[in-house]
C-alpha cells in the first residue's frame, strides 16, 4: 500500500537519537496505529511494547532481531518485532519507514 487513506496524522513529532529518527502517528478509523519516519545513518535500539511489523521503503540498513543475527535488508522489505522485546538497527543511508502496532 503505497497511500494511506482516511486517516488523522498526530502533528507532533515523535523524535528519538538526539533528531535521527522521527517519526508521526497516523491513527485510522478502526484504532489502528501506525508511525511514518525517517532514520538518519547511526546505530539504534528499539523497543517494543505490542508486536511491531516494519516496512523498510527504502535506504541501507542491517536489523538485529530478538534471538537472531545480524541481517541486510534490500528495501523495499519487511520485518516482525514480537511485543515486549527490542531490536537493533545499524542504518547506513537515510532511511524511509512505516511501523504497524499489532494490538
Amino acid at each position: 500500500m503505497s497511500k494511506l487513506e482516511n486517516v488523522s496524522v498526530v502533528k507532533e513529532a515523535n523524535i528519538y537519537y538526539d533528531g535521527k529518527v522521527t517519526s508521526r502517528t497516523v491513527e485510522f478509523a478502526d484504532g489502528s496505529i501506525k508511525s511514518l519516519g525517517i532514520m538518519l545513518p547511526g546505530d539504534y535500539t528499539f523497543g517494543t511494547n505490542d508486536a511491531e511489523i516494519m516496512e523498510m521503503q527504502s535506504g541501507e540498513l542491517n536489523v538485529k532481531l530478538p534471538g537472531e543475527d545480524w541481517k541486510t535488508l534490500n528495501t523495499p522489505e519487511s520485518f516482525n518485532v514480537p511485543a515486549n522485546s527490542s531490536f537493533d538497527v545499524k542504518i547506513k543511508t537515510v532511511t524511509d519507514y512505516c511501523c504497524s502496532y499489532i494490538k
